[in-house]
């Protein structure tokens, strides 16, 4: 992970079409679900995620009503962007919210607060996505068990098809590695307790516990995510990507 400079985004988009150019003169699989993510791809701009969605489509084989994710921040979503991916195919995002508290989200480093949050839901609900994923976040410094059942119900009242709800995990490198000893950070048995209190009050409110960390409003699981769990196979590309394909696991 790391800054790009704005002068190398063509560079890197111009890659990625060589590589799924070269990849579909091997394999010729009937694609069902596509996925845009991890990190910000919404940071390339809107021209250039829907150049990366045309290439896929010119050179594999896409099944009726297939499901194409992109991951989006709240402070880099507008209506602009929105209308541009609902045009190209788009059909299902995912919002990494994280909380519905500010200061949780100011400590977790994030660029928007809650209301911008709200706004990006309501935007897309707008232009018409009716398939919405959010993030949840349990395990931020500063985290309470009842900032966290206030979190839920906030985001509960965003109706999102589809809930995935990650405990933090502090990674080498980062900021808050420097300082993780004196960070007021929730313990393995403060997050597992966070766990089982988002495990019950999701169940209550209706959505299915499909996955560790996915809950879903009946029929809006993840397709994408199920083939992890299925052990089905999927191309990955981009730096980091990972693939299962063909009897063999690469990256």
């Amino acid at each position: 992970s790391v800054a790009l400079p704005d002068d190398s985004t063509g560079e890197y988009v111009s890659a990625l079409k060589a590589h799924l150019a070269e990849a579909s003169e091997h394999v010729r699989p009937s694609v069902d679900t596509i996925y845009f993510g991890g990190g910000t791809p919404a940071l390339m701009g809107a021209k250039n995620i829907c150049d990366i969605l045309r290439q896929i489509k010119k050179e594999y084989n896409i099944v009726r009503n297939p499901e194409i994710t992109v991951e989006l921040n709240p402070e880099s979503t507008d209506r602009k962007l929105l209308k541009s991916l609902k045009k190209a195919g788009f059909n299902r995002l995912s919002i990494g919210i994280q909380s519905a508290v500010d200061q949780e989200l100011r400590d977790l480093g994030r660029l928007h607060d809650f209301a911008g949050a709200k706004e990006a839901v309501l935007l897309a609900r707008e232009e018409g996505f009716e398939n919405l994923s959010v993030d949840l976040m349990y395990g931020i410094e500063g985290q309470t068990p009842e900032s966290f059942e206030y979190s839920i119900g906030e985001i509960l009242k965003l109706e999102p098809e589809h809930i995935s709800c990650y405990g933090l995990k502090v990674e080498e490198n980062t900021p808050l590695w420097g300082r993780r000893d004196t960070a007021a950070l929730p313990d393995d048995d403060g997050q597992a307790d966070m766990y089982m209190l988002a495990c019950s009050t999701l169940r209550r409110s209706g959505y299915i516990h499909y996955e560790i960390s996915n809950f879903a409003k009946p029929g809006y699981e993840s397709r994408h995510n199920l083939k992890d769990w299925r052990l089905e196979p999927y191309l990955g590309f981009g730096p980091s990507a990972h693939s299962d394909y063909g009897g063999r696991r690469y990256s």
